[in-house]
């Protein structure tokens, strides 16, 4: 019989997969932003659900708090928060289709090889101090490797906000290419005009 605390994990699976596809299918960037906030929203309730409060933490603070809104704040430098982009070649869809098939199948066969069983062990305390230790541990067990990949993943998405903030609006075509030759006439037409002296003056 399924009880609330599975009909809760069902719930933000499915906001979590249900946003992280809309993220990458919209054409509309800041409403990209804003799914993929609600995906990642979602991969931490699953952490808490999973009674993980400090990595739901670190979740929090590091995506929710830091890369999403260094993205959503360089939308709004750009002030292209309204603007779609650009359609995808079919070319890069497969592409891209094939990449999430690989993750994914890496994935699974991960999974699948690995064996899980229950520990005897009974589980650490889950104090400060304990987590500062084991974060800082370079040894097995250690998350200190991780701790800088973490950081290193946090300056690249500075680096790509501020490449997209800097980025400037390519006009879509120059102004020889607006100009058709009937406007080109036109133009011709009255600057030769403009330039007849005034026959008026000369008389009186």
């Amino acid at each position: 019989m399924i009880d609330g605390s599975t009909i809760i994990f069902y719930l933000l699976a499915a906001l979590t997969l249900t946003c992280g596809l809309l993220s990458v299918t919209t054409r509309h960037i800041f409403r990209a932003a804003i799914y993929l906030l609600f995906s990642l929203i979602g991969i931490a309730g699953i952490y808490f659900w999973m009674k993980y409060e400090f990595i739901a933490a670190v979740q929090i603070v590091v995506y929710v708090g830091g890369i999403v809104v260094l993205i959503i704040f360089s939308i709004f430098l750009t002030q292209q928060a309204g603007e779609k982009l650009a359609r995808q070649t079919i070319g890069r869809k497969v592409f891209a289709a094939l990449a999430v098939f690989c993750g994914f199948a890496l994935t699974m066969l991960q999974v699948y090889q690995h064996e899980f069983y229950l520990s005897a062990d009974t589980p650490a305390a889950t104090s400060v101090f304990n987590i500062g230790q084991t974060m800082m541990r370079v040894k097995d067990g250690g998350y200190a490797l991780p701790f800088e990949v973490i950081s290193i993943l946090l300056l690249a998405a500075m680096i790509g906000c501020i490449v997209i903030a800097m980025r400037e609006v390519t006009p879509k075509s120059s102004k020889g290419d607006l100009e058709s030759p009937n406007t080109r006439s036109t133009i011709e037409s009255d600057s030769s005009i403009n330039k007849e002296p005034d026959v008026s003056n000369n008389i009186t």
